[in-house]
């Protein structure tokens, strides 16, 4: 497997350029092929590339390219668009142990418009939600240290996520961490000219991100707590 992905081919661009136009399961189905060999196939050897430089920085986070991939199906479930698919393809990068379910990883996705990379704890369980809030009250300072970095600033920019109007119920409101503490999401996010999809600059960009994440990343999974599984069975399963 080559290690330096040479980029999306201008058929992806295309591609999801006419996804977003029409979006409907009569235009895709006989074009799925299309997505397949312009954006799935080669989003899997992006995926391993990136594996590889990861295993220098952050061993723990390898993961299978076919699990790492994001379906293009959306939920539409409890959403007001309706439209069945995503215009774009992503993946995500995590601790894969049961014991480490709803911890922090990294993320990034492609399309014609955008490239998106991203990390940190999104949309967390109250339980883990809690225990981020502690954890954050208890090494305020080594937090702010991580996101004032000079790579994490020039490369990824302010600490995201949507907040509280007022600190959460257990938390002094005049603590000196309190608009870290009322954060419901902590989330480095960045968006990168889309232009850089079919380049070879597109792996190194997303890496070198990814690597001035790290220690944030890093702190933030000091905070979720261990799960044991159930039983044998549900470990063996996950």
């Amino acid at each position: 497997m080559a290690t330096v992905f040479p980029g999306f081919s201008v058929e992806m661009i295309q591609f999801f350029k006419k996804l977003k136009r029409n979006n409907r399961r009569e235009w895709f189905q006989p074009r799925k092929y299309l997505f397949e060999q312009h954006a799935k196939e080669p989003m899997l050897e992006l995926v391993a590339a990136i594996n590889v430089q990861l295993m220098k920085f952050a061993p723990a986070f390898v993961t299978d390219p076919k699990k790492a991939l994001f379906r293009i199906y959306r939920d539409t479930r409890f959403s007001g668009d309706k439209t069945p698919y995503k215009t774009h393809i992503a993946a995500s990068f995590s601790r894969r142990a049961p014991e480490h379910l709803g911890s922090g990883g990294f993320y990034f996705s492609v399309s014609d418009s955008e490239i998106e990379v991203a990390g940190g704890i999104y949309h967390p369980t109250p339980e883990t939600m809690l225990a981020v809030r502690a954890h954050i009250a208890e090494n305020h300072k080594e937090l702010r240290k991580i996101l004032a970095a000079k790579d994490v600033r020039r490369l990824l920019g302010n600490l995201q996520g949507a907040e509280l109007t007022r600190s959460p119920k257990g938390f002094d409101p005049a603590h000196p961490a309190a608009d870290l503490i009322k954060k419901k999401d902590w989330i480095l996010d960045i968006n990168l000219d889309a232009g850089l999809a079919t380049t070879p600059k597109l792996q190194v960009e997303i890496v070198d991100r990814f690597r001035a994440m790290a220690p944030f990343i890093e702190f933030m999974n000091r905070a979720v707590p261990a799960r044991k599984p159930a039983n044998d069975l549900l470990e063996y399963c996950l």
